[in-house]
């Protein structure tokens, strides 16, 4: 693809040169109502989440890595609508850039996500420790939307849990209730890297999660049990957002055989129980070509042959099985 800058991705997407069309009301919308819409238009793939009555397209902005304000200008003019952040993404930086994006746009033309952390976890086994109390993740909470500058976020995960006991630590659940009732999230969920089925199982069974942010692509080893796992949250209500769905980038460990990653966005949305993705952009080369997937879903035979690749190349890809944990002097999070 060529490089692109933010007049010709706007350009491009708004008017249909590469693919990525949008609708004469996501045009207005977007602040672009002199433009004219393409007599080829589509209109986006959308999903509904969960029980939550949020409606999105099947492609959204996961925010973590990118640190140019233009190219989150860019993806909201071009229609996107679901961004999401961390308290620890970038120390913070990357929740105040959004926090200044949004400043002065109304407040239901976007959904926002974001994660916090519990205060103190042991990374090998995935338990919580006392540490982690509800005040503490309320208090970190609080520092998050003063830096987005919002008084309540969309969405609201415990970052990264791992295990059944995690899930459903009565401090957390405690926490994020807390949170809805105090008017500072409207919904609920958790975020997953590894032991995802227990975590989407433990979700469905508090009674109180109304989303979960999960590790899906096609490299996983347990993409089977994954994929019923996510089936019978749909079952129940609970909304699916998809991360890592590029599984690494490379085929190889040399990293000289990049992954068809517009392909390995569209498997994991090909399962229409997961809403959407929060696929990342750091140029705007990477946002035209993964918004190009709301109007394009359907997998060619091409792309799946460049997928299948994937399962002779070992690469790098983690598959979050913690065996190499233990050995960690550090106790580092590996699969996170």
């Amino acid at each position: 693809m060529q490089g692109y800058n933010r007049r010709q991705f706007l350009r491009s997407s708004l008017l249909g040169t590469s693919g990525a069309i949008l609708t004469a009301g996501s045009l207005a919308q977007a602040g672009c109502a002199s433009a004219q819409a393409s007599t080829t238009e589509k209109k986006a793939i959308t999903r509904k989440l969960g029980k939550t009555g949020i409606e999105l397209p099947i492609v959204s902005f996961g925010v973590m890595k990118a640190d140019n304000p233009a190219l989150v200008r860019a993806a909201i003019e071009g229609g996107t609508v679901h961004y999401d952040t961390a308290h620890g993404y970038q120390r913070g930086r990357n929740e105040e850039m959004l926090g200044e994006v949004f400043k002065d746009r109304p407040r239901d033309s976007f959904v926002i996500a974001t994660k916090v952390p519990p205060e103190e976890s042991d990374n090998r086994s995935g338990l919580l420790k006392a540490g982690s109390t509800a005040k503490a993740f309320l208090e970190k909470l609080d520092i998050s939307l003063r830096r987005l500058k919002l008084d309540y976020v969309d969405i609201l995960y415990v970052h990264s849990i791992s295990t059944r006991e995690a899930a459903l630590y009565p401090a957390m659940l405690e926490a994020v209730q807390n949170a809805k009732k105090a008017g500072k999230a409207r919904h609920v969920g958790m975020s997953t890297h590894r032991n995802e089925p227990e975590v989407i199982q433990a979700a469905i069974d508090s009674g109180v999660y109304e989303v979960v942010l999960t590790s899906i692509n096609f490299k996983q080893d347990h993409y089977a049990r994954l994929k019923a796992a996510i089936a019978n949250a749909a079952k129940a209500g609970v909304g699916i957002v998809a991360m890592k769905t590029m599984a690494g980038g490379y085929h190889d460990k040399e990293r000289k055989k990049p992954i068809n990653c517009k392909a390995a966005l569209k498997f994991v949305l090909n399962d229409p129980n997961v809403t959407t993705a929060i696929a990342g952009n750091t140029n705007f080369d990477h946002l035209a070509m993964n918004m190009s997937v709301n109007y394009d879903l359907p997998m060619t035979d091409e792309e799946r042959a460049d997928l299948a690749l994937g399962k002779t190349e070992s690469g790098l890809y983690c598959q979050g099985c913690e065996s190499c944990a233990p050995g960690c002097p550090k106790g580092l999070p590996i699969p996170d």
